[in-house]
């Protein structure tokens, strides 16, 4: 069951919550938090606000219900960029311009966007773990920059003053090298102003790798033709196919059929709304549900492996370390054993 709040329902539940005395405003002298109310789930967001009009937003929060959340931006709205650790959303953008109406952000993918003006609604998935982190910079701050031939058109139109100009960038895999950067501001090892200093430099590296990223994917493809209502509904149904058999997948051909799509469309308008293949996004669903699976410490590393699909303890292993960082023997082991 889906739970949709507006704007203004999502923060009378918020008031609610903190006159019967939960916490979910708590603020320092460099950050503010605002945790989700127990009714919804737990944990929330993190917000570090730093120099020249750069702010990071760390979520981490599971969600009883789904929710969909009305998400209204205005002509102030920041230029976003967003890493997905874990967890995904969908986005709905309707009637707008320039914008795919239907798109998803999914776990170990980062997205580059500014999109003023407009009311999108995110749809976040109960019963799964969120982690994001977000680099928000505003236009003007990038307006101290030279606008030049070695950025992205969208970039520069934006650095030389245009705020109409919508864009949301989908830029792949999040990279080995971002990846690290994210673990840095992540275990942050400092405090106070050199905490502000430190963060400061994460983000604008942060920045400066999607920037040269989008530069160097700049060769842009073929316009794919346009997709209709009833094939992104489809496109929807075979993702949750795939999430219901990560053990026992359906082949491409056989996918295609029960949501009656041609192959060809199936491949290309599931990289349109999902930003990836077909395999490409059950590897990375496999990859999340095998994490939380260990973190449980109640599944060997062997029953862990053939319940998201694999048949070889090697392949899962080397996959595993791959995504993240360890091997899945040495992840388990911190939950077993304390």
């Amino acid at each position: 069951m889906m739970v949709a709040l507006s704007t203004a329902e999502l923060q009378a539940l918020f008031e609610a919550a903190s006159q019967q005395g939960e916490r979910i405003y708590q603020h320092s002298a460099c950050e503010c938090q605002e945790l989700l109310p127990q009714k919804l789930g737990r944990g929330g967001d993190r917000t570090i606000v730093l120099r020249h009009g750069l702010t990071i937003r760390i979520r981490n929060a599971f969600l009883w219900q789904t929710i969909r959340l009305e998400n209204p931006h205005d002509q102030s709205t920041p230029l976003i960029a967003k890493f997905h650790l874990s967890g995904n959303s969908r986005v709905l953008t309707p009637n707008v311009p320039d914008v795919k109406p239907d798109y998803e952000e999914i776990a170990g993918y980062n997205y580059l966007y500014y999109l003023p003006n407009l009311v999108e609604f995110e749809e976040w998935y109960a019963q799964e773990s969120i982690r994001l982190v977000m680099v928000l910079i505003e236009p003007e701050s990038l307006q101290e920059f030279d606008p030049g031939r070695d950025l992205p058109q969208p970039l520069q139109r934006l650095i030389a003053g245009d705020l109409t100009a919508r864009f949301h960038q989908p830029l792949g895999q999040t990279t080995t090298a971002m990846r690290q950067i994210l673990h840095q501001v992540l275990q942050c090892p400092y405090q106070g102003t050199m905490q502000k200093m430190y963060l400061e430099s994460k983000a604008l590296e942060l920045l400066t790798l999607q920037f040269t990223h989008w530069l160097e994917d700049s060769q842009t493809p073929q316009r794919a033709p346009r997709l209709r209502h009833e094939d992104i509904e489809r496109l929807h149904q075979a993702r949750e196919i795939l999430i219901q058999n990560i053990d026992n997948p359906p082949s491409l051909l056989a996918l295609a059929r029960q949501v009656r799509l041609n192959e060809c469309k199936l491949k290309w308008g599931f990289r349109q709304i999902f930003g990836t293949t077909v395999f490409g996004y059950l590897h990375e669903v496999r990859m999340e549900r095998s994490r939380q699976l260990l973190a449980t410490g109640q599944l060997s590393v062997t029953e862990v492996a053939y319940a998201v699909g694999y048949s070889s303890l090697p392949s899962f292993s080397k996959a595993f370390r791959k995504r993240f960082g360890s091997s899945p023997l040495a992840y388990n082991s911190q939950f077993r054993f304390g």
